[in-house]
């Protein structure tokens, strides 16, 4: 999530610009925009810095349920916060960097630096003259949009109308997540990851200084949710600007153009990828949306199924955005070289990646939901009964881990492709499947039908999208071998799940549920931090009797790094 910025010409960056971006920016960066090290060492990069920034955002949301619980004021905030966030995922982080980025990466292939800045540029003023006004328009009729979103909040007096009011305070952040969208497409383009993956942290700290803020100074309830949201924009626009930095290195400079946009090929060629792109990766943000008004009825669910997505979503962001991030850049170039099986190669090894990463996760998430969710969010405004409900949707999310963390990877490929109407057809099944789901079964299980509905709706995505890429290329290379790798990591999993389930069993015997009830910190500290021990101590020792192949170049990485260590000077140690 990053932001772009406008380019001198040429002749005016200075000579060692040319070093700096052979430097790149860090790690992952080379010259040709090809991440140094491949796609495993590329996405251990990213996902470091992604890590960071997902712990953070999970300190700011245990800030934000200690604040408001799960009462009125969440409810509020959650679903204010998610018009402009629908938004920016369907066009910062979806539909805008699919089409952006291998555009402006062919652009740069064809006609230089220069003219890739300058398009990037008209975007930049496409984008405040569209999104601004779009802006202005959802604030004006912020009421409607939630009557829309959540029609059942009209039911208790002054609930939407705090809403509406958040929303207002918001929606300027749908433009700074669309520029800094643009300004990671660049860098990403080039193969620097690290501070594009780094920039949410600027948002996760903006937001826990204010909340901490608000915290010390016990702000009431409607102080505290209208300064959280001021927080929450100021958050935005710091994620913004301080990606400026990374692309100056480049010889790019932010000097938006207004003129003649329309008359761009290149900027009509990313409007009209963007057209269907919108609808082929909104899969999930229309399942939220249809999820959001069925909560709506139910008090407190809309922030119970947001405390659960975040925590489903921090594996996500850990490893299913990292490999997704490098694995873009890389379909990218390598569709603008027209080397179909160096594309066939990089998804094939990226879906490996994510089932070695994402199958575990799926059991322990499922598994571990309580001892996590009361570890994390039971402080202050949220109760052991939040926690429950918390830990129940957080199941129902769970099941889809693999699936979502798939879409991230998958859908790329067709818009490297100049595909985008296949993402268009898997996303439209999705968004039936969630809501064929939620009609039959919500009277039935309530909120956990919606976080089913939209696992379900995934699975369904992420199936679609690879039978036609198996299609149109003939299949993956080496499919039979991805297919061995998976079965290894779901059998490791299985077993994984197994030993947790069992040692949870012991802890609850040896802590008394009573004890984890009643806000024993140290009890379930050592249930959630020795669950997860026990997993990863088990996964990792199954994935080495198997002898999974993701674990080769992992464990060949750590032995140089190692090696390299030992061969130090004791000077230099």
């Amino acid at each position: 999530m990053t932001t772009p910025t406008s380019s001198s010409p040429a002749s005016s960056v200075p000579s060692e610009a040319s070093g700096s971006a052979q430097r790149g920016d860090g790690p992952g960066a080379s010259a040709s925009g090809e991440p140094r090290g491949g796609l495993i060492r590329s996405t251990a990069l990213v996902s470091a810095a992604v890590t960071a920034s997902r712990f953070l955002g999970l300190l700011r949301e245990q800030l934000f349920a200690a604040l408001l619980g799960a009462g009125m004021w969440a409810d509020a905030f959650v679903v204010a916060f998610r018009i402009p966030n629908l938004l920016r995922d369907l066009f910062a982080e979806g539909a805008l960097s699919a089409a952006f980025v291998p555009t402006f990466t062919r652009v740069e292939k064809e006609r230089g630096p220069e003219a890739a800045h300058e398009l990037a540029n008209k975007l930049v003023g496409a984008l405040c003259i569209v999104v601004g006004a779009i802006t202005i328009l959802a604030a004006t009729f912020a009421e409607e949009i939630v009557f829309l979103l959540a029609s059942g909040f009209f039911d208790v007096p002054g609930k939407a109308e705090l809403t509406a009011l958040l929303a207002r305070v918001m929606m300027p952040f749908l433009l700074a997540l669309s520029l800094a969208a643009v300004m990671m497409g660049m860098l990403n383009a080039r193969g620097a990851f690290g501070t594009p993956a780094l920039a949410p942290t600027l948002f996760n700290l903006t937001a826990i200084a204010i909340g901490l803020g608000l915290k010390i100074a016990g702000a009431g309830d409607r102080t505290a949710v209208i300064g959280w949201s001021i927080g929450t924009l100021l958050g935005g626009f710091a994620q913004f600007a301080v990606q400026l930095p990374a692309l100056r290195r480049f010889g790019y400079r932010f000097r938006p153009a207004f003129g003649a946009l329309w008359r761009d090929a290149d900027l009509r060629h990313i409007a009209l990828l963007m057209a269907p792109a919108t609808i082929g990766l909104a899969a999930t943000e229309a399942n939220i949306f249809i999820n959001t008004q069925f909560a709506s009825e139910q008090p407190g669910a809309n922030a119970w199924l947001n405390y659960a997505f975040r925590i489903m979503y921090l594996p996500i962001g850990v490893f299913g955005v990292a490999v997704a991030t490098v694995t873009t850049s890389l379909l990218a170039r390598r569709a603008a070289e027209r080397d179909l099986a160096g594309m066939k190669s990089s998804l094939s090894q990226a879906i490996q990646l994510i089932g070695f990463l994402a199958l575990p996760s799926m059991v322990g998430l499922a598994v571990m939901s309580e001892p996590l969710i009361r570890l994390i969010y039971e402080y202050g405004r949220f109760t052991s009964d939040d926690a429950r409900h918390t830990a129940l949707a957080l199941c129902g999310y769970a099941l889809g881990l693999f699936a979502y963390s798939g879409v991230k990877v998958t859908a790329p490929a067709f818009y490297a492709l100049g595909l985008p109407r296949l993402p268009l057809f898997g996303s439209l099944s999705a968004v039936a499947v969630n809501l064929c789901f939620n009609l039959i079964f919500f009277d039935r299980l309530g909120y956990l039908g919606l976080a089913v509905g939209t696992s379900l709706g995934a699975w369904v995505n992420f199936a679609t999208l690879s039978i036609a890429f198996a299609r149109k290329t003939r299949g993956l290379p080496g499919t039979p071998g991805v297919a061995r790798e998976l079965f290894k990591a779901a059998l490791a999993a299985a077993l994984m799940g197994a030993c947790v389930l069992g040692f949870l069993r012991l802890g609850f015997v040896a802590f008394t549920r009573a004890a984890i009830d009643d806000s024993g910190f140290w009890a379930r500290l050592v249930l959630a931090v020795g669950g997860v021990g026990v997993g990863v101590a088990v996964y990792g020792l199954m994935s080495l009797a198997l002898r999974a192949e993701t674990l080769r170049p992992l464990i060949a990485a750590l032995k140089r790094r190692l090696g390299r260590g030992r061969s130090m000077p004791e000077s230099r140690r």
